[in-house]
C-alpha cells in the first residue's frame, strides 16, 4: 500500500496509470486479454524491461491480472481485474480527448501550410 501523501488525485491517477506505458497497455488489455509477446508487439518501441517493470507495478496496484496456463508450453496472459474495468471509462475519454487533439493539430497544421 502506497504511504506518499498526494496533493490531488489527479496526482495519483497520474502515478498509477500514467507515463509512458501503463496507459498504453490498460488500453490494449481493456480490449481483451494478451500474452506478452502480443503485449510487445502492440507497442513496439516498449523494451522488455519496461514492458515487464509496467505490467508487475499494474499487478501490484490491482487493475490487471497475470494467469499462467501450464501445459506443453508455458502460457501467461494479462487481464483487466475488476477493479481494472473500472478504469475503462477514463481510457475512452482520454481516447476520444487524443484523437479530438490529433483533429486540432492536423487543422492548425494545414491552415499554417495555407497561410
Amino acid at each position: 500500500m502506497r504511504k506518499k501523501l498526494y496533493n490531488c488525485p489527479v496526482e495519483l491517477t497520474v502515478e498509477v496509470m500514467g507515463g509512458r506505458w501503463k496507459s498504453r497497455i490498460l488500453w490494449h488489455i481493456s480490449k481483451r486479454p494478451y500474452r506478452y509477446g502480443e503485449l510487445r508487439r502492440l507497442i513496439p518501441n516498449i523494451t522488455q524491461k519496461m514492458l515487464t517493470q509496467a505490467l508487475r507495478e499494474l499487478e501490484e496496484d490491482g487493475l490487471i491480472e497475470r494467469k499462467v496456463f501450464e501445459g506443453s508450453i508455458l502460457k501467461v496472459e494479462y487481464s483487466l481485474t475488476d477493479y481494472g474495468v473500472s478504469a475503462s471509462p477514463l481510457l475512452e475519454l482520454m481516447s476520444q480527448w487524443g484523437k479530438s487533439h490529433k483533429q486540432r493539430e492536423d487543422l492548425l497544421e494545414a491552415e499554417e501550410k495555407k497561410g
